[in-house]
């Protein structure tokens, strides 16, 4: 067993109607409460839970669990309103030296409490504690009868097992977290989270705090827009110097209103806003809108800790406000200029002036919005949550971000990949630019940009990442209006040769095809078209065409199959705009929902994009650039792709010893308190834990060592050896004279150890020697830790070049068998892998096996800072790692998905 000195912290999360309970280490001076929570159950629920109604047991259940903490034995307690609800705990069964460690469990919830998750919430963070002490199994006692705790176990989600012996029942719970697991906690997840945004989207009452009387002041603004926009509850004003604002009564307090209500929008200044913030919980408000800007580290603070306190859920500071256009409520709780068009994109910004911009386009294209959140300084709701809203609510059919960061990217992967297969969910790609991007120590940080490491999280998660707000509203303009293509072959047709042209060759620069119509297509379209018409693709349909040859040719064309999608280009001329010919009635006029995706340049139009309205409400997306239009349907054409590819899943790995590898690292830290580099043993040892493949290698400190090294390396005498300087910190041999290769018997190794010795002296702490390897191709594996995003597995083309090429690949662990494929394929180097021109496939088998033993050991091990494998030598009949370093640094692990809320920022510096 690996005992942890690291004990779970203080966390907030949601039950399942919503509410909030603080979730902790028990204390000593819970010891009141706790025995409280056990006088109030009744006999029943005491003799469920101690097989006996006796009061004896419940004060020693009590005492145990609020004694210090000893090892091995850890409680935690759920409070809610100041008020301990539940309460779970495990304590180790003894167990012999390198045995499983199991671990007798006992929960309680408070009278009156059941139903609520109390008990699952803290049977997953004791899950998670008991996991990060090396306990591998929970244990627990049961009475038959008691069904309710047997649900709670076997709903969990792990591998539960069950032993009846009489009226008892023992059931042993396997810690192993895997997909089942994770997929429960995301449902219960889900349930809680959309649970407590209800009171913010769908509020029965609003109160706007600080609505002036006179107009100008933005809270004045968001109490008209509620009224204005038809809200369907109770409204109040708060102001304590009018009785009546625009029409809504008035109150001078949150206290004083007739009833309480769900939400509360904040438009008071700075210093005002704990204590209004405070006054809202202590009444019982479920939810908080604070549009304020400009509040200090101590207004933060106190803001965020009432919030939690209290259980309400927050959004802002510094936003623009809230809508809601679902028909019950018609919510407009924001001070932009015109009311949200009700519709089915949901839309999240962190940016007031993004969304005022998104609202407005959105507007004018005609794409309504089902709800509309503007996040400010995001201290609470998220993306993340967004997302769960929307996946919730069958109003919503598009999911719009636009998001400065990320507070759980890992968290937000996840429920964006399962929120992406049932809808579009489109964002602007921000912060590419070098400035983000940070100094590393290793090429294998230097390689993982900021840049990088996004793209990663939106690929994997099946995220449409647009580069421009304009390109989220042209992308949106499709998706809205028409079906996903089956694949990138684009037809272009127009009635101007040059203009075909234009837009052929913004297809392809976007990453799309335009395939040559094959003859019997081309044939069928010629006697649609007329006299003199082009039907290679790009179509020209000549000048002369009318709406209804138009039309026929467009149905020919998105009936076929040859082609996946139709642009249309379009310029006006004398001969038929305006009348029954004009070739735009041919978009128009009824045209009726074609099986693929038809798009719209008109190099006349004003508007960058608009909907073309039609009889039968099916429009069409009009651009006014062809290169608009080819990213937007590109971008439609990578989502539909994904989406049609079946999700991957993360494999299960033979021969790996993660115990083993922890103990390799504390070791290490022990001696090394602030982390570094591990020397080349240690680095071989951590990869064997994980069944890494490598050269065989022997390490020496002097020259008589290395030369009787050499007899046990190579296979006769004729073998050749590399041998490599060391010290920490070294990073790249070749460029500092730290590597001599092909040498051959034990005077060519002893000349080159005293060569080294005498360049780098007390410098240089050994030497690693290693066989030299047979050709093949070199290639580059690494991992980063990033703090924000988690492990980054990185792979592209190795050798002394890797840096100047920057042919790298990357995507976040863990790595399920998709995304290790998808790595292989994606740098410029694949075709080499796969056989370029009749060359051998490399054994890529082999290479998956690397990558995701790379990810599990990145996820396994939160110390390990940077993995750099390079060359990665691979061939037909094998991969094999040459050269290997690994930085360790002090860091806990930090699982995404344990069920939370945001915790407190460090709100000062």
């Amino acid at each position: 067993m690996t005992e942890t000195t690291h004990r779970p912290e203080t966390v907030h999360a949601l039950l399942a109607d919503g509410s909030t309970v603080e979730i902790r280490p028990a204390r000593a001076q819970d010891l009141d409460e706790v025995l409280r929570m056990h006088r109030e159950m009744s006999p029943e629920a005491l003799r469920l839970r101690f097989f006996a109604v006796n009061p004896r047991y419940a004060r020693a259940a009590a005492e145990r669990v609020c004694a210090p903490a000893h090892r091995g034995y850890q409680a935690l307690v759920a409070v809610a309103g100041g008020r301990v609800v539940g309460v779970a705990e495990y304590d180790t069964l003894p167990t012999a030296a390198g045995e499983p460690v199991s671990a007798d469990i006992a929960l309680a919830v408070a009278e009156g409490r059941h139903g609520q998750g109390i008990g699952t919430l803290l049977l997953e963070h004791l899950v998670h504690a008991a996991r990060e002490a090396g306990v591998s199994a929970f244990t627990a006692e049961a009475l038959a009868e008691n069904h309710e705790v047997l649900k709670v176990f076997g709903d969990l989600g792990l591998r539960t097992s069950r032993h009846f012996d009489g009226t008892d029942v023992r059931c042993t719970v396997h810690l192993e977290q895997d997909e089942d697991y994770l997929a429960a906690v995301d449902r219960r997840g889900r349930i809680a989270d959309v649970a407590s945004l209800r009171p913010l989207l769908r509020p029965c009452s609003v109160a706007v705090v600080g609505a002036g009387r006179r107009p100008g002041s933005v809270g004045r603004a968001v109490l008209g827009n509620v009224r204005s926009g038809g809200f369907t509850g109770a409204l109040y004003a708060v102001n304590p110097h009018a009785s009546v604002i625009q029409g809504t009564p008035a109150f001078p307090s949150v206290a004083a209103l007739p009833l309480v209500p769900e939400l509360a929008v904040l438009a008071v200044p700075a210093p005002a806003v704990p204590g209004v913030a405070e006054e809202c919980g202590a009444v019982g408000v479920r939810a908080l809108v604070v549009l304020t800007a400009g509040l200090d580290a101590d207004q933060a603070e106190a803001l965020f800790t009432c919030c939690r306190h209290h259980g309400m859920r927050l959004v802002g500071p510094n936003c623009l406000g809230i809508a809601d256009t679902f028909d019950e409520v018609r919510l407009n709780a924001t001070f932009a200029a015109h009311r949200p068009l009700p519709g089915c994109a949901g839309v999240a910004v962190q940016s007031g002036g993004v969304g005022i911009a998104l609202l407005e386009r959105f507007g004018r294209l005609g794409v309504g919005v089902s709800s509309f959140v503007s996040l400010g300084d995001k201290y609470d709701v998220s993306g993340n949550d967004m997302l769960q809203w929307w996946e919730s609510d069958p109003g919503t059919r598009l999911a719009v971000l636009h998001l400065e960061s990320f507070g759980n990217p890992r968290a937000f992967s996840r429920t964006a990949r399962r929120v992406a297969r049932a809808m579009p969910v489109l964002t602007v790609d921000a912060g590419r630019s070098d400035a983000g991007r940070r100094a590393a120590a290793s090429h294998t940080a230097a390689a993982a940009t900021p840049t990088m490491t996004r793209r990663a999280l939106f690929t994997q998660a099946g995220i449409i990442a647009t580069q421009s707000v304009a390109e989220l509203v042209d992308t949106t303009a499709l998706l809205h209006a028409q079906p996903l293509p089956a694949g990138a072959r684009v037809a272009v047709v127009s009635n101007a040769g040059g203009a075909g042209v234009l837009a052929a060759d913004a297809c392809v620069d976007a990453g799309l095809t335009v395939p040559a119509l094959d003859p019997a297509l081309a044939g069928e379209l010629r006697g649609t078209l007329p006299p003199g018409a082009a039907t290679a693709n790009p179509v020209d349909t000549t000048a002369v065409i009318t709406a209804d040859r138009m039309r026929s040719c467009l149905d020919q064309l998105t009936a076929h199959g040859a082609v996946d999608a139709v642009l249309v280009v379009l310029v006006p001329t004398a001969l038929a705009t305006g009348t029954r010919d004009d070739p735009l009635r041919a978009l128009t006029a009824a045209p009726g929902r074609r099986p693929r995706p038809v798009a719209a340049v008109l190099l006349d139009q004003e508007a960058p994009v608009r909907l073309l309205p039609t009889a039968d409400d099916n429009p069409v997306p009009a651009y006014t650039e062809p290169r608009s239009a080819a990213r937007a349907l590109a971008h439609a054409a990578r989502y539909a792709r994904w989406r049609a590819e079946p999700p991957g899943s993360v494999p299960p790995l033979s021969g790996i010893d993660p115990a083993g590898a922890t103990a390799i690292v504390e070791t290490f830290l022990t001696s090394h308190s602030d982390g570094g580099w591990l020397d080349p043993r240690d680095c071989a040892a951590l990869f064997d834990r994980y069944g890494i493949p490598q050269l065989p290698w022997a390490w020496a400190e002097d020259e008589d060592t290395a030369v009787a090294a050499v007899r046990h390396l190579v296979e006769d005498e004729g073998g050749r050896v590399a041998l490599k300087a060391y010290w920490p910190g070294l990073v790249h041999k070749s460029d500092q004279g730290a590597l001599r290769l092909d040498l051959e018997g034990p005077d060519q190794v002893r000349h080159a150890y005293r060569e080294l010795r005498a360049r780098f002296g007390g410098r240089m702490a050994g030497v690693l020697l290693q066989p030299m390897a047979r050709r093949g191709i070199e290639l580059f594996a690494g991992v980063v830790q990033d703090e924000v995003f988690g492990p980054l597995v990185l792979f592209g083309l190795g050798g002394t070049a890797t840096e100047l090429l920057a042919d790298h690949a990357a995507k976040l662990a863990p790595l399920t068998d998709r995304d290790a494929h998808g790595l292989l394929t994606a740098p410029r180097c694949a075709p080499l892998l796969f056989g370029y021109r009749g060359g051998g496939a490399v054994d890529l088998e082999g290479l998956e096996q690397l990558l995701l033993r790379l990810s599990r050991m990145a996820c396994d091990l939160p110390q390990l800072a940077e993995a750099d494998l390079n060359p990665v030598v691979a061939r037909p009949d094998g991969v094999v790692a040459l050269d290997v370093r690994l930085r360790i640094l002090p860091r806990h692990a930090y699982d995404p998905y344990l069920r939370r809320l945001r915790a407190a920022r460090r709100w000062r510096a």
